[in-house]
């Protein structure tokens, strides 16, 4: 297994009106984050956020290219970024002990916290498709270049792991700062990581291994 020092490029936030950051993807262009009652976009450029939508958002956020998934509370929410609305709606798989969310292959894959697992599920029914075990509390997910990794976070210490995903044995892991968290996380389709900072209010680009 891999070990290092996670390498921290950026840092955005806090942001006005947001006490805790939850799940974040990236639709290409911008940032979405989860604030608790809204989603907002923000410009990894300039780190400014270019807009919110009034919406539930409590975890993990996926986007599939089109749409917007969000888990509030028990159920995950696909919601269009042009209008904001919620367009349909199933069930979380943890019923309410869900964390990360991320989209790939056709299909969402769930973080579930204090289970210590990760689901494949059907992004229109919630029907689990395979479920992945941890060793450590599951918080963001995503997948880039075929890889899949999450974020992990137990008290102070923090890490976002790259995981085999046919065994579940942990291939690689970076190691965030002491009393920095990784609620969720995001890959930027290169060389970076967007990792959601939990209480802090913060959003962080974490440089991603090679």
């Amino acid at each position: 297994m891999k070990r290092s020092q996670a390498e921290i490029l950026r840092e955005y936030g806090p942001f006005p009106g947001t006490d805790h950051v939850g799940g974040v993807t990236f639709d290409g262009r911008q940032v979405w984050f989860a604030g608790g009652d809204k989603l907002s976009a923000l410009d990894p450029e300039s780190g400014e956020v270019l807009r919110s939508i009034d919406v539930a958002a409590h975890a993990g956020t996926a986007f599939d290219g089109r749409h917007l998934f969000q888990i509030a509370e028990d159920r995950i929410q696909k919601v269009d970024p042009e209008s904001g609305r919620v367009v349909a709606t199933i069930p979380a798989p943890g019923s309410g002990g869900d964390s990360g969310l991320a989209w790939a292959e056709g299909s969402l894959w769930v973080g579930q916290h204090g289970a210590r697992k990760i689901h494949q599920i059907d992004p229109h029914t919630g029907k689990i498709l395979r479920t992945i075990e941890s060793n450590r509390m599951v918080t963001g997910v995503t997948w880039v270049d075929g890889e899949l990794w999450h974020g992990t976070w137990e008290g102070d210490e923090s890490e976002v792991r790259r995981l085999d995903p046919a065994t579940g044995e942990v291939l690689e892991m970076l190691t965030m700062p002491a009393g920095v968290g990784v609620s969720g996380l995001e890959s930027d389709g290169g060389d970076e990581f967007f990792c959601g900072g939990g209480n802090s209010g913060k959003v962080r680009a974490v440089r991603r291994p090679r």
